[in-house]
């Protein structure tokens, strides 16, 4: 398989059009027509349904898409290896994280990156676990950040941390601080109305596992994504969460919350970095998984 033709091919599927895939790649559109369409004979399968008002991939051309982005991410991660054979820290790194743990480490791990490697690039995804480890097999992703991250056939696990997770609740009017916080049984926190992620997020999960280990469930008040918007609802009365306590502190208005630890079991979320252990990991790859380390144990004020 010709690597240019799948070059052709991803970014006419992309962007949905051979007029707008010429200007990008800079060719012309007959060439870029003839070629799209060698591989096609080649693989003897349509890959794109043409029409008056540009071109999409067929069922066979969105599988050949999930693997085209794939391979041409490894394509480029080896020239990025012999230009870091030849110069040092050079190439990009494609790094996932949950949103919770973007909104903390983006800023600082960013910061120390261009300090470290400052001919390298990093770029940033923010996304659910399950998405983010297909990434990481596609090889779209490089490295991943995941919650309860379970092993499984193509990928490395290193723990990072331990996140304990608190009951978040609406400060009553007037208390202007807290006073020491009390834990609370997990089987009195399934009595209270939760507002918590859907499913598959890992903490949602992870509250049912545990909550299940000692008979009893969640009372879901509320499902919405994203800490913001929980905070915003149990600000307002809607319910109580269960989040890590940075996502407490870093939020816009931490005064407006009281938090109380969870107990008989205490509960918190393992983070770990995960890489693809069906590709060599580049200097620059190792250098920024090291940089994540640091990072987060700073900023998330935890032990590893």
């Amino acid at each position: 398989m010709d690597l240019k033709q799948l070059e052709y091919f991803v970014r006419v599927a992309e962007m949905g059009s051979f007029t707008k895939a010429a200007i990008a790649l800079n060719v012309a559109q007959p060439a870029l027509s003839r070629q799209v369409r060698l591989l096609e004979v080649e693989l003897r399968q349509n890959l794109l349904k043409r029409n008056g008002r540009g071109a999409n991939p067929t069922e066979a051309g969105l599988l050949l898409l999930a693997h085209g982005r794939g391979i041409l991410h490894q394509v480029e991660r080896a020239r990025e290896e012999l230009a870091r054979a030849r110069d040092g820290l050079t190439g990009r790194v494609a790094l996932g994280m949950p949103p919770s743990i973007a909104r903390v480490l983006t800023v600082p791990l960013t910061r120390a990156f261009r300090e470290k490697m400052p001919d390298a690039q990093l770029s940033i995804t923010e996304g659910l676990s399950a998405a983010m480890q297909e990434s990481l097999l596609s090889g779209r992703l490089d490295i991943a950040l995941l919650y309860n991250a379970t092993a499984s056939t193509g990928i490395e696990i290193r723990p990072l941390l331990e996140e304990e997770l608190w009951l978040v609740q609406a400060r009553p009017p007037g208390l202007m601080e807290d006073p020491p916080p009390l834990p609370i049984s997990l089987k009195d926190v399934s009595r209270l109305p939760l507002v918590i992620p859907t499913r598959p997020n890992a903490i949602r999960m992870h509250v049912e596992s545990e909550m299940a280990g000692v008979g009893c469930r969640p009372q879901i008040a509320l499902e919405i994504d994203g800490v913001p918007a929980i905070l915003e609802l149990v600000e307002d009365g809607a319910g109580c969460a269960i989040l890590s306590r940075n996502a407490v502190t870093r939020s816009t208005k931490p005064s407006a919350f009281s938090t109380r630890p969870i107990s008989n079991p205490k509960l918190s979320i393992s983070l770990s970095s995960v890489v693809s252990s069906q590709r060599p990991s580049t200097l620059t790859q190792q250098a920024t998984l090291e940089l994540i380390r640091e990072t987060a144990v700073r900023h998330l004020g935890l032990d590893s």
